[in-house]
């Protein structure tokens, strides 16, 4: 039986309408049981060709951790994208992909020693660093590789911040770069990172500023730095537009050629941006309540198996099934299959109202969805499909 959807004209801006058929299409194959995500491949290698392409000299390395199904890294392989791995399980899987060693970098800046090693061995030879601990670390484990160092940036703007965990201030950043000379690595560059899913463009001014001035004083210490490292942070559609990344990169082109010339070789390290926007999760409605004058409307999806986002702050956008009994749109709380009370998804979530069994699209869910995704509860983790 073919199903209908109810789409409403805000949702339509925010979703790829090819992306929106051909999950709509695998839905009536009736192939797998919800909850599964469907990932368009058009969509992702688009993506993979368009990011990246405003900026000279740029090297693109996909986020492993923004979707890590082995489906998808394959996919990307094929398409000529380099990895950023941090941990033992995404080697392996690039690994059991049979994915050359110099198109791998590690960019988390303190690295499970075994890692380090394993990496090494298997004949990567870019990482970073904010320590000297982590000098160290990489000294002994993976000696003669090339690193740089993470720098602080600000991430106002940025819907999912990364600024506190990680990265250095410029006088440190430069004391790490002579001392991991000294250590015989070889110190070749800046990173930073303005903040996953960040809205403003010009985050990456700071940013850009803060690295020319590392560069500048490692030069007059003696060390010519040739690789900046800027990381990732393109946002996509969830709920509203979003600037594009032909917008973002004119301006980070700008901003480089000023600072650093022409010459500067620019690795990126999208994740959400590159798979983000091309999957959509399907799930189907399990049950609804009326509990405290509110409206509960549960899914076969949440939390823990695949929403983890929804605790820190991204919203998604919805698109519900319709049928005859389908009711008018009202206010929702919308939660996941769990028995955890934890497992709220969303509040004041405004859509028709399904019945059991109903299925509920979230769009934009291919990023941090199935790579926070635990079986907590024995809810089932979603299948990742290519169409």
């Amino acid at each position: 039986m073919v199903k209908t959807f109810n789409i409403n004209d805000s949702v339509a801006k925010l979703v790829d309408k090819t992306t929106f058929l051909k999950t709509l299409n695998y839905i009536d194959s009736g192939q797998l049981k919800t909850p599964y995500l469907v990932i368009d491949g058009d969509k992702l290698a688009r993506n993979a060709a368009t990011i990246g392409k405003g900026i000279q000299n740029s090297k693109v390395f996909y986020a492993v951790k923004a979707n890590p199904a082995q489906n998808v890294l394959d996919f990307l392989n094929r398409q000529g994208t380099g990895f950023e791995i941090s941990s033992m399980g995404e080697l392996h899987v690039l690994a059991a992909l049979k994915i050359a060693p110099e198109r791998i970098i590690s960019s988390n800046p303190v690295k499970i020693p075994d890692f380090i090693a394993a990496a090494h061995n298997y004949g990567i030879r870019m990482f970073s660093l904010d320590s000297t601990a982590e000098v160290k670390k990489i000294s002994a484990l993976a000696p003669g590789s090339s690193v740089y160092v993470r720098l602080s940036v600000p991430n106002e703007g940025s819907e999912w911040p990364l600024s506190k965990k990680f990265g250095v201030e410029i006088e440190d950043a430069v004391s790490l770069i002579l001392m991991s000379k000294d250590y015989g690595l070889n110190p070749v560059g800046v990173t930073f990172h303005v903040g996953s899913q960040c809205n403003n463009v010009y985050n990456w001014n700071i940013a850009v500023d803060k690295a020319g001035l590392v560069f500048d004083m490692a030069a007059q210490a003696g060390v010519s730095l040739s690789v900046l490292n800027i990381g990732g942070g393109y946002p996509i559609k969830y709920t509203r537009d979003v600037p594009g990344v032909q917008v973002i990169e004119q301006n980070i082109n700008k901003l480089i050629t000023q600072r650093f010339g022409k010459t500067m070789e620019v690795h990126l390290e999208p994740g959400r941006s590159m798979v983000g926007d091309a999957g959509i999760m399907v799930s189907r409605v399990t049950g609804k309540a009326d509990r405290l004058n509110e409206k509960w409307l549960y899914i076969d999806v949440g939390v823990f198996n695949g929403l983890m986002e929804s605790i820190g702050g991204i919203k998604y956008s919805y698109i519900v099934e319709t049928t005859p009994q389908t009711a008018a749109k009202q206010n929702w709380v919308l939660a996941g299959p769990s028995c955890d009370s934890f497992d709220v998804i969303d509040k004041n979530v405004y859509l028709n109202e399904p019945e059991p069994g109903d299925m509920v699209l979230i769009i934009s869910g291919g990023a941090y969805t199935i790579s926070y995704a635990s079986e907590f509860n024995g809810c089932a983790i979603p299948h990742t499909v290519i169409v």
